[in-house]
C-alpha cells in the first residue's frame, strides 16, 4: 500500500466531513487507507464518518486520549509505505499526495514533509517551517522579540523568519497537521510520545526523525488550508498545554544543568502568558458593560446635581448614601437585567436593550418600596435615571455600531453580499441553506466554475463581503488561488458535496463560522442558558428553605434533595434535562438531568416511549424550552415525590 492518512478527530464534525471529501477526491489513483480516530467526540463526528464514509478505517476513543495516544493507535495498524499525519480542520489540493510522493521518492534522504499552509483568509501560517526551542528561541518567542523582528534568523528562528516561505527548504520542525513521513523512518524514529498530551509531539518527532539520520523538508509547492482555531481555542488552557509541551520537550532532550533554567524560565513564561490571556479574555467581555456603568453612574450624579438645584433649590438636598447606595443598587440591577437578557450577545438589537432596562426598572421600583425611608431620596432621580440609561446606553450602541459597520442600520441584521462559486445546481442548493440558516444576505450573484478569473472584478464592482466557493464544482487549488490573490479583507466560505454546513473560518485563533440547516435551539443561545441555570440555583435555594421549614417530611422527599442538591448547585446536573437516550449529540449540551422533559419522577416514566420518541421531546424540548415550562415540570415532579 501507497500511503495512510491519519486524522485525530474532536468535535469538528462538519470540517472533518470537508477534509474527508478533500482526502477522498486527492487519493484517487493511490492505492491508499484512510484511518479516523475519534477522541471521545459529543457531537455527531463518529456517526458521520460510518454514515457518509463507511469504507474509512474509525476508532472511536470512550474518552480523549490525547493527540499523540490517538495517532499512534492508527500508526501501529495502518499499513502505507507513507504515512501522512493530517488534522481534520484542513482542505488538501487535488495533487497534493502525488506531488508529496514524488519528492520523497526523488530525496530518500527525506524522512519527513511539510507544506506551505494557509489559514481561512487565504493567509501564510508561519508554522508551515518552524525551528527547535533552543534556550534562546524559546526566550525570543515568549518575549515577543520574534514578533518585533519577523525576519531576523536570531530573533525569528522559532518560526525560520529568514528562510523564503516560498522556497524549498530544509528544516528542523514539520507542524503535526500535515507531517508526511516515510515509514521506514517512523519505525526508526519511533511513534509519536504520548506523554505529550496536546502540543509539542510533533516538535518530538521532527526531532528524533533528524537524530535518526533523516531530512526534514518544507514544501512549498504544495498548500493546505488549515482552518486554526477549531479544535483548541487560544485561552488559558491553550497556553498552559503548549508550554507544558515545551517543558516536557526541554526535560527530554536538554542536559539537566541547561534543562532546569529553561523550565524555570517556560513555567514564568506559562504565568505571565496566563495572567495576559486571561486579561485580554476579561477586557473583550467587560469593556462595553464597564462603558455602560460609566454612562449610568455619571448619568445619575448629573441628574441628581440637576434635580437638587431644579426641583429642590438646595445643592445638598440629597444624603451621601445616594451616591455609594442608591446609585450603586441601580447600576447593579440595570446592568443584571441587561446581562440577563442578552444585551451583551445582541449588543445591537436596541428593542431588547430597552425591554431589558424597563424590566430593571421595574424590579427597582418594586426594591424601592421596601427600603428604609433614609435610603429613598427620589423617585424622581430614578425615573429620570431610567430615562436616561435607555436613551445613552441606545444612542452609544448607535455610535459603535457605525464605527464598526459604518452605517446606521441599528437593530437590523446586516445583509451580506454574497457571492456563490459554483454550478446552477449547487448554487441553488448554497442559497437554500443560507435560507434554512436564517442568514441575512443578499445574493450579488452566481459565478460559474469556468469563469473563476472574473472573480476579482465582480468582488469589486458588485461590494462582495463574502464568497461560498462549492468545492464540488470549484478545485481547492484554483479556491485557494483566488483567496490568495483576493486577499484576507474578504470572508470565505466553502459548501462540501452534498453536505449541510457551509464552513468557513476568518481568524487563525477564533473558532470557525458554521451555517447550517440544523433548526435553531433556544437552549443554544446565551440568555436561556443563563436562564436556565439561574433557575436551578433559584430552585436550591427554594427547596432548601423548604427543607429548613420542614415541608419536606417523606423519606422519598428529603432522598431526593439530599442526593441532588449538591449537583445542581454546583452545575453537574440541572433539575430539568433530556431523557437518557443513546445520542443527545446533536443538541445543545446539558448536564444529567434530575427529573426528565419527559417525565416528572426522577425513576423513569419513560419506558412506554421508543427512542426515536424520546429524542424528538428532547428536540422539543431544546428547541422551545422556556423558564416557566421547566417550573411546571418541576412543580409536578415534587408534587408526585411527595405523593
Amino acid at each position: 500500500m501507497r500511503l495512510s492518512v491519519v486524522i485525530v478527530s474532536y468535535n469538528v464534525s462538519a470540517f472533518l466531513e470537508q477534509c474527508l471529501l478533500s482526502v477522498q477526491r486527492a487519493l484517487r489513483g493511490l492505492e491508499s487507507e484512510i484511518w479516523v480516530v475519534d477522541n471521545a467526540s459529543s457531537d455527531d463526528s463518529a456517526a458521520m464518518v460510518r454514515r457518509r464514509f463507511p469504507e474509512v478505517n474509525l476508532v472511536v476513543n470512550e474518552q480523549n486520549v490525547g493527540f499523540a495516544a490517538a495517532n499512534n493507535q492508527a500508526l501501529r495498524y495502518c499499513r502505507g509505505e507513507y504515512v501522512l499525519l493530517l488534522n481534520p480542520d484542513t482542505l488538501v489540493e487535488e495533487d497534493t499526495f502525488h506531488h508529496c510522493l514524488a519528492f520523497m521518492n526523488a530525496h530518500p534522504e527525506a524522512g519527513a514533509l511539510g507544506v506551505r499552509m494557509l489559514d481561512g483568509s487565504g493567509q501564510y501560517l508561519p508554522e508551515s517551517k518552524r525551528g527547535f526551542p533552543t534556550p534562546w528561541v524559546s526566550f525570543c518567542k515568549m518575549t515577543g522579540l520574534g514578533l518585533i523582528f519577523p525576519r531576523s534568523a536570531r530573533f525569528n528562528r522559532y518560526y525560520l523568519g529568514h528562510l523564503s516561505p516560498k522556497k524549498i527548504q530544509q528544516v528542523e520542525v514539520l507542524a503535526g497537521c500535515f507531517m508526511f513521513m516515510r515509514r521506514s523512518a517512523l519505525e526508526q524514529a519511533g511513534l509519536l510520545d504520548e506523554a505529550f498530551f496536546m502540543y509539542g509531539e510533533d516538535i518530538d518527532l521532527s526531532y528524533r526523525l533528524q537524530k535518526a539520520g533523516f531530512q526534514n523538508y518544507y514544501y512549498p509547492h504544495v498548500r493546505i488550508l488549515h482552518y486554526k482555531g477549531e479544535s483548541t481555542q487560544k485561552d488559558f488552557r491553550y497556553v498552559r498545554r503548549f508550554y507544558e509541551a515545551m517543558i516536557v520537550f526541554t526535560r527530554k532532550h536538554f542536559q539537566q544543568s541547561r534543562a532546569g533554567l529553561i523550565v524555570f524560565l517556560l513555567q514564568i513564561a506559562i504565568a505571565l502568558r496566563a495572567i495576559a490571556a486571561l486579561a485580554a479574555r476579561a477586557a473583550h467581555r467587560v469593556w462595553l458593560p464597564l462603558l455602560d456603568v460609566v454612562l449610568m453612574y455619571g448619568g445619575l450624579v448629573v441628574l441628581k446635581n440637576f434635580w437638587a438645584h431644579y426641583y429642590y433649590k438646595d445643592p445638598d438636598y440629597f444624603q451621601p448614601s445616594i451616591l455609594w447606595f442608591n446609585f450603586p443598587l441601580y447600576v447593579s440591577v440595570w446592568l443584571f437585567a441587561l446581562w440577563l437578557g442578552g444585551s451583551y450577545d445582541q449588543r445591537y438589537d436596541l428593542v431588547r436593550l430597552l425591554r431589558n432596562i424597563g424590566f430593571g426598572s421595574l424590579v427597582l421600583a418594586a426594591i424601592y418600596g421596601f427600603l428604609d425611608q433614609a435610603f429613598r431620596p427620589s423617585r424622581a432621580v430614578l425615573v429620570l435615571g431610567a430615562i436616561w440609561t435607555a436613551g445613552s446606553l441606545s444612542l452609544l450602541r448607535v455610535l459603535l455600531h457605525f464605527f464598526e459597520y459604518r452605517d446606521w442600520h441599528v437593530g437590523q441584521a446586516r445583509r451580506r453580499n454574497i457571492l456563490i462559486v459554483g454550478t446552477a445546481i449547487e448554487s441553488e442548493r448554497a442559497q437554500q441553506l443560507l435560507q434554512r440558516a436564517e442568514i441575512a444576505w443578499e445574493l450579488t450573484l452566481t459565478l460559474p466554475p469556468e469563469q473563476l478569473e472574473r472573480l476579482p472584478t465582480l468582488t469589486r464592482l458588485f461590494g462582495v463581503d463574502e464568497i461560498i466557493f462549492c468545492t464540488q464544482d470549484v478545485p481547492i487549488s484554483r479556491m485557494l488561488d483566488a483567496m490568495e490573490r483576493l486577499g484576507p479583507n474578504l470572508r470565505y466560505k466553502t459548501l462540501p458535496s452534498g453536505s449541510n454546513h457551509i464552513i468557513g473560518s476568518n481568524h487563525k485563533d477564533r473558532p470557525g463560522e458554521l451555517y447550517s440547516s440544523t433548526p435553531a435551539f433556544r437552549l443554544a443561545k446565551p440568555e436561556y442558558r443563563r436562564l436556565k441555570r439561574i433557575f436551578d440555583l433559584g430552585a436550591c435555594l427554594l427547596l432548601l428553605l423548604i427543607c429548613l421549614l420542614e415541608f419536606f417530611r417523606t423519606t422519598g422527599e428529603k432522598k431526593l434533595l439530599t442526593q441532588n442538591w449538591l449537583p445542581v448547585f454546583l452545575g453537574r446536573k440541572t433539575w430539568i434535562g433530556y431523557a437518557p437516550t443513546s445520542s443527545n449529540s446533536a443538541l445543545p449540551a446539558l448536564p444529567p438531568a434530575v427529573f426528565f422533559s419527559t417525565s416528572t419522577t426522577p425513576s423513569s416514566e419513560c419506558a412506554s416511549l421508543t427512542e426515536v420518541e424520546l429524542q424528538r421531546l428532547n428536540f422539543l424540548y431544546a428547541k422551545n424550552w422556556t423558564l416557566g415550562h421547566d417550573a411546571l415540570l418541576l412543580y409536578r415532579a415534587l408534587k408526585n415525590a411527595r405523593a
